[in-house]
């Protein structure tokens, strides 16, 4: 009896043990096949999207200054084009219930060359008698991410922030520079502000809630990144990874496009780009980037899609290298006219 009681028990152990294993496994499957509530709250949007790719002789192929793209309808991708400056450069202009921001204000700074403030106003929404508010703000202060900025400073209710490193971190109160976050709030849609100094001290990246969209600037692009400071970039590149890590990234969206469908870089200052690359890259971007940059020499460096360079000590190292061939040749000269005129002195001595 009571060994029939203990084999019993045992069965219904056992099963027990089944049962909870399964639904284990179910829960486990179920988690894996459902989207995270964060990821599953995104607002879509679509990067279909052709770019015009310039043209070898832009004076016989006239093109539109400016492109748009809606991501979309609270979203816009804007883009100078490449016969209108070879930066070629991207701008986002998000727009929340209560304002709009615009990320960078371009490379052309003639209105009547480049319509940015144009065509970034006529995409608000209507606000009554008054201008829909606009901020704008840069991802670094190079002239190609802000030389449009006089077209919107003397708008209505639109607030330029400045692009100097004061101006920075006053505006988004960082005091403890370049560590912390700020948020800018456009009204149920919440952008993020980290900073990413090392292409250069005053880089700033966004991050948009409402869409997972990670704007990058020159920080990260399908280009060459630039880094001025190496030790700034690292520390900025582990910052952005642990950011990230724990949230959804639809895109990372960049300042330019300098590399063909290949991964190739165009020509400096080529105004043509057929086949070129997507805009769009990836949260495991962002992830592989500390390694990329933790690996760099300091002059160039090509890591998996990575190209890191400084373009600074490689012109230090140039202009050294071609010192050195220089006091050669010249060293060579010398040496050669010493040997000549040795010659000629025993050849007239032997003559005489």
């Amino acid at each position: 009896m009571t060994s029939q009681v203990h084999r019993t028990a045992l069965i219904i152990v056992n099963q027990v043990i089944f049962i909870r294993s399964m639904l284990v496994a179910l829960l486990a499957l179920a988690t894996l096949l459902t989207p995270s509530s964060a990821q599953s709250q995104l607002v879509p949007g679509s990067m279909d999207i052709h770019w015009n790719e310039g043209a070898m002789d832009c004076k016989a192929s006239p093109q539109a200054p400016i492109e748009v793209h809606a991501y979309n309808p609270q979203t816009f991708i804007l883009r100078e084009n490449l016969c209108a400056t070879f930066e070629a450069p991207f701008m986002y202009l998000l727009i929340g219930s209560a304002k709009a921001l615009l990320i960078d204000t371009g490379d052309v700074a003639d209105p009547n060359q480049m319509p940015l403030a144009k065509t970034v106003m006529h995409l608000l929404p209507a606000n009554g008698p008054t201008q829909f508010p606009l901020l704008v703000v840069h991802t670094h202060r190079h002239l190609d991410h802000r030389a449009g900025d006089g077209q919107f400073t003397p708008l209505p209710n639109v607030q330029v922030v400045g692009f100097d490193i004061d101006s920075v971190r006053r505006y988004y109160n960082f005091t403890n520079w370049p560590n912390g976050l700020a948020q800018i709030d456009l009204g149920d849609r919440t952008v993020d502000v980290i900073p990413t100094p090392g292409h250069n001290q005053t880089e700033v990246s966004f991050y948009d809630r409402n869409t997972g969209l990670f704007f990058s600037g020159d920080f990260l692009m399908p280009g060459r990144l630039l880094i001025d400071d190496a030790s700034a970039g690292l520390a900025s590149a582990k910052r952005v990874a642990a950011f990230v890590r724990d949230r959804p990234v639809s895109f990372v969206l960049g300042g330019h496009i300098e590399l063909d469908a290949a991964g190739e870089t165009f020509p400096w200052e080529s105004q043509h780009h057929p086949r070129e690359h997507i805009l769009p890259m990836t949260k495991d971007d962002l992830l592989a980037l500390p390694a990329a940059i933790g690996g760099f020499n300091g002059f160039y460096t090509r890591s998996g899609k990575f190209i890191l360079m400084n373009s600074m000590h490689i012109l230090i190292a140039f202009t050294i290298l071609a010192g050195v061939a220089l006091i050669a040749v010249v060293l060579l000269l010398v040496l050669y006219l010493r040997r000549r005129s040795r010659m000629r002195r025993l050849r007239a001595a032997g003559q005489g």
